[in-house]
C-alpha cells in the first residue's frame, strides 16, 4: 500500500489532524462527544453563543481546583449566551467520574477518552481552556491554572458576550 493510500485511510478515519497548533482567531474545529447525562453534544449547535471548552482530567490537581470556579461562572454567564463545556481526557471514564462525585458541577461534562479531540485542539497541558466566539472562531487559549485566572476568564468571557 502506498503511503497516500495510508494517509487517506487515516484522513477518513479521523486520525490524521494538522500538525500546526491553534491560533486564536481559527474557526473552531466540530466535534461531537457523549455527556456525562448520556447525551451527545455537538459544538456546531452551540453556534450563536459563546462556548469555553475546559480539558481537564482527574489526576490533575488545578483542574480539580479550577472546576467549582468555573462553575460558577457557567452558572453566572449562562444566562447571558455562554456555554461551558468541561472535557475529561481520561482513558478511564470511571475515574472521570469518582472525581466528579466529589467535585460537582452543573456544566455539561464530555468524555474524550481516546484523545481524538484534544489531539484535534492540540491540547499540551492540563487544564486547557478554548473561548469561542459566536460565530464558531476560536479567540483565546489559556493554559494551566492559577489562583486568580478566573478574573482573566470573566474579562474574555464579558468581551465575547458584548459582541
Amino acid at each position: 500500500m502506498s503511503i497516500f493510500s495510508y494517509i487517506k485511510k487515516f484522513a477518513v478515519l479521523g486520525l490524521v489532524f494538522s500538525s500546526s497548533a491553534l491560533f486564536a482567531a481559527d474557526a473552531a474545529p466540530d466535534f461531537t462527544l457523549k455527556s456525562s447525562t448520556g447525551e451527545n453534544i455537538r459544538l456546531a449547535e452551540q453556534r450563536g453563543q459563546v462556548v469555553m471548552l475546559n480539558f481537564w482530567a482527574s489526576w490533575c490537581g488545578p483542574c480539580r481546583e479550577e472546576m467549582p470556579l468555573l462553575d460558577k461562572l457557567s452558572v453566572k454567564y449562562g444566562k447571558m449566551g455562554v456555554v461551558l463545556l468541561g472535557i475529561n481526557t481520561d482513558q478511564d471514564i470511571a475515574e472521570a467520574k469518582k472525581v466528579l462525585e466529589k467535585v460537582k458541577v452543573t456544566y455539561p461534562i464530555l468524555f474524550d477518552p481516546d484523545s481524538k479531540l484534544s489531539t484535534l485542539y492540540n491540547v499540551d497541558s492540563m487544564p486547557y481552556s478554548v473561548f469561542i466566539d459566536k460565530k464558531g472562531q476560536i479567540r483565546h487559549i489559556h493554559k494551566g491554572y492559577v489562583l486568580g485566572d478566573e478574573e482573566k476568564y470573566t474579562k474574555q468571557l464579558k468581551e465575547l458576550i458584548s459582541e
